[in-house]
């Protein structure tokens, strides 16, 4: 059986995409160069990996199993490059950090300053959901992830650097702006703007809401925390959000933090790689920086 990794790269890419175009759209082929090389693949294995279902593909059992066997060769490759980069050391090499939109305010700032000292580094850096980084994390593809509550039932290492305090905001002219020490009770009827259902804030705020025996109601849910500040501005309802995200809306005073009990709920921001992982020279120093200087780059009005 002869088969290249070209072969395996466009191959993995239709089953993860399931499409022959989007996956030739990832790869900048044409469609008619993956169905080439699909098709030598297929010949060379002696079976079929797709079925075709009136538009839809699907994996085959033999597909199935070859892209397990895929997915495989591609980690090793990966652990292969991460090795080879080890002997180049920390002034050259690539990193690739995947971090929580409710980071992105800090992380940014962090990973400028780190591209500055180490200038050869070529960073990829992804900023997405929790349901997202979950799933990069399973699948092995960041070398490191900063995000709030660590995902459970996963095998992971993970270290905290920083408090990251939730506070609940209100638009500048709330009647509850100038009140001091708020009972948790007041907000029984008020409606909150919130992050989707799984999120690690929203499970966070329910948690504070049910040991008070406070009903938490939920008005709209927002996929990001810039939406969420807009609608809170604009009157929707209140909200509540990691004060790391306020910096401009404090500075300008389009928004206020509110004087609630049991408030801010702090949690923590957490580093974290998948167990076992073997982390190149440059992820170790960049994993070290934050652990080292990440409270430098916040900043929130005094």
């Amino acid at each position: 059986m002869h088969i290249t990794l070209r072969q395996l790269e466009v191959f993995a890419a239709v089953a993860s995409h399931e499409s022959f175009t989007r996956a030739a759209e990832a790869l900048h082929l044409s469609q008619p160069g993956v169905s080439m090389q699909i098709k030598q693949l297929e010949s060379s294995i002696g079976l079929p990996l797709f079925e075709h279902v009136g538009k839809k593909i699907f994996l085959t059992d033999a597909g199935r199993e070859m892209y397990n066997y895929s997915q495989g060769i591609s980690h090793l490759l990966d652990e292969a490059e991460d090795v080879l980069e080890t002997l180049k050391g920390v002034q050259s090499g690539k990193l690739a950090i995947s971090v929580a939109t409710t980071a992105s305010h800090f992380a940014t700032r962090l990973l400028a300053a780190f591209s500055h000292r180490y200038e050869g580094v070529t960073i990829s850096l992804d900023i997405t959901n929790r349901e997202s980084l979950r799933h990069q994390l399973e699948n092995n593809v960041p070398d490191l992830v900063i995000m709030g509550q660590p995902p459970e039932n996963m095998d992971v290492e993970s270290e905290t650097f920083m408090e990251n305090p939730l506070v609940m905001i209100a638009p500048a002219n709330h009647p509850l702006v100038k009140e001091k020490n708020i009972p948790l009770s007041k907000f029984e009827n008020e409606h909150f703007v919130v992050r989707e259902s799984g999120s690690g804030t929203r499970d966070a705020i329910q948690r504070v809401f049910d040991e008070h025996g406070v009903t938490f109601r939920t008005g709209i849910e927002m996929t990001s925390n810039e939406a969420i500040k807009q609608a809170v501005e604009a009157g929707l309802g209140l909200g509540i959000v990691s004060i790391h995200t306020l910096e401009l809306e404090l500075e300008t005073q389009r928004l206020v933090i509110l004087d609630v009990e049991n408030f801010p709920i702090l949690r923590y921001w957490y580093i974290l790689q998948r167990k076992g992982k073997r982390l190149s020279p440059v992820a170790q120093a960049f994993k070290q920086f934050v652990l080292d200087e990440a409270s430098k780059f916040i900043r929130l009005p005094k």
